[in-house]
This record gives C-alpha cells, structure tokens and sequence, in this order.
C-alpha cells in the first residue's frame, strides 16, 4: 500500500512540474499549429455531403406525400432512430428527466436534423456531467493533496455544472455560426432569386438554382434553400415549406421574406418587386451589422493593447536608454577607479 501512494505522490510531482507543464502547452501550441496548416489538406467536401443530406430529405418527402394520396411504395427511406443511444434515452427516460422544449428547433436551426440527433443530445446532456466529475476526482486525488475537502467537493461540482451546460454551450456555437453564414451570403442569394424569378422560372425552379449557386459562398444557406424546393414541390400547403424554413433559420430578415413570399402566393402580388425590397432590406441590415462591429472594435481592443502592444512599446522605447544608461555607469565606475588608482600611485 505504500508502495502505491509512493507512485502516485511520484506521478503528482511529474504532473505539477513546471517544466512539464510548459513542456505540455508548447506540445499542444505545436499541435494546434500543424492542425491548422494541415486542415485544408484534410477537409472534405462538405457541399456534397450536405447537399446529399438534402437529397435524402427530398425522397422522405416524397414517400410522406404518397402516403398521404395512398400510393405504397416498395421501398421507403422512413428515418427511424435505432442507435443505442435511443435505447439508453428511452430505457432511462431523459426526455421527461431533461425535458427541453426547445431542443428540436435549436437542434434544427444547427442544421441537425432527424430523430437520431434528439437522442444524442439527450444522451451528452446526461452522461457528460458524470464524466467531468470523474474526470475531476480523478485529478484531485492524484494532483490536489494539499487542497482542503470542501475546495475539491467545490470543484467537483463545479466540473459537473460545466459538463451539464457543455452541449448547450457547444449547440449555442453551432446555431451562431451557421447563422452568420447564411446572413453573409443571404442578400446575394436574394439577388440571384430575383434574377431567376424575373426571367421566368418558377419559384421552384430558382430555389433549386440558387441552391447550386450559392453553394460556394454558405454551404448552411444552400442547403436550407434545397429543403426548401423540396417541401415546395411535395407539400400540399406551399406556406408550410417557407413557415419551415423561417423556423429552422430563426432570424428576421428570412422571416420577412418567407413573409413577403406567402402574401405573394396568397394574394398574387408580383414575386419581384417584393424580392427587391427584401433584398435591399437584408443588405442594409448586413451592412448595419459590419457598422456595429466597427464601432464596438475600439472597446474591444482596449485590453489587448494593454496586455500585449504597451509592454513591447515600452519595451522598445527604454531599451535604448537603458543600455545608455548601464554604458554611462561602467565608465563612471573606470573613471572613478583610474582616479582612485591614481591617488594610491601618489
């Protein structure tokens, strides 16, 4: 037994040297360094994997549509959840143990859509405060003996807290970034319906080519504009597909425009007069965003200016001086011992 608490008092020294420490942040600085020079090499082609994703929803589509005229079809692509944490979900109830009601949108609005990432969800939000306390445990008990009880109970706790809001936190950062991809690129694709619906093609048939388009600029944008034409080919109700599509991109300018888009189909207005003024409207409220962020850059740069550019400025300003300085001093000090010299020689 003291054999084993010899190791572990051995392996906590190994742990909390500094050197090794530092050893260890400038191996993962490395890491993140070649990972992000290497990523381009390794990344795939996300628009077709997306875009097949899409085509997949197409034949859901299509499957639900002739199930409602009553046509069997001989082979269905009905998505079910059969993975096992569908299993762990249903066999410990989490839905009603973490019931969220929101979870289905935000899991939409980050583009994750079917059943199958509902039980994913559910199964993070459960098991992952349970391994951030473990894993806390684990390293107060190796690393943490001079600590008090209350201070590891305190930070177990708070690693379990952590795990708890982890996915919140990661889904949050998901929806966020898709968001702006599709902001970004949004009032371009504005401009190529509007080109489309004014030469002649169906709302359809631009969706569809919008799609393809804009696939270069946001995959996210291109994608939803591809559900879209999909729900409008095979839906009964053509509000529903641009209702669809306000909800699982939840922001006000492809509100107003899934808007404008069912006013037009329901009274008849004309489909491009109304596509430019969203447009024109979508643009200037990107244009507002870039303002905002300009405007707030001063604030924002307040504290690495004083972190990170006054210390070096101040560094290369009094350098020079203080060489300067250190030169004056050695001389003094010959000076004064050649003087002293000299009077000990008288």
């Amino acid at each position: 037994m003291s054999d084993f608490f010899a190791d572990v008092s051995r392996l906590a020294s190994v742990v909390t040297n500094p050197n090794n420490i530092a050893a260890g942040i400038m191996a993962g600085a490395a890491f993140v360094t070649a990972f992000t020079v290497l990523r381009p090499l390794m990344s795939s082609d996300k628009l077709a994997s997306r875009m097949k994703s899409v085509a997949t929803d197409r034949d859901e589509l299509r499957r639900k549509s002739r199930a409602a005229l009553g046509v069997k079809e001989k082979s269905g692509l009905r998505r079910e959840d059969t993975s096992a944490f569908k299993k762990i979900v249903a066999k410990l109830n989490l839905k009603s143990l973490l019931e969220d009601p929101n979870v289905e949108n935000k899991l939409l609005e980050a583009g994750m859509r079917g059943p199958k990432y509902i039980s994913v969800f559910y199964f993070a939000r459960f098991t992952t405060p349970i391994v951030f306390f473990l894993l806390a445990l684990t390293y107060l008990f190796v690393a943490g003996n001079e600590m008090t009880a209350n201070r590891k109970l305190l930070i177990a706790v708070g690693a379990c807290a952590a795990g708890f809001y982890l996915p919140n936190i990661l889904l949050s950062n998901i929806i966020a970034k898709r968001k702006q991809s599709i902001m970004r690129a949004f009032p371009d694709a504005l401009d190529l319906l509007l080109i489309c619906v004014e030469s002649g093609m169906s709302i359809e048939a631009a969706f569809a080519r919008v799609s393809e388009e804009i696939g270069t600029s946001s995959i996210p944008l291109a994608e939803e504009l591809g559900i879209t034409n999909s729900e409008l080919a095979y839906l009964q109700d053509r509000r529903v597909a641009y209702e669809n599509l306000a909800r699982r991109t939840n922001h006000p300018g492809i509100k107003a425009v899934t808007v404008s888009l069912i006013q037009a189909e329901k009274y008849g207005t004309p489909l491009g007069s109304a596509l430019r003024i969203m447009a024109k409207e979508n643009r200037e409220m990107r244009m507002t965003e870039a303002e905002k962020k300009a405007a707030a850059l001063p604030a924002k740069l307040t504290v690495p200016m004083i972190l990170f550019f006054l210390p070096v400025l101040f560094i290369v300003i009094l350098t020079p001086a203080y060489i300067q300085w250190q030169n004056m001093d050695g001389r003094k000090e010959k000076t004064d011992a050649a003087q002293m010299k000299e009077i000990k020689d008288r």
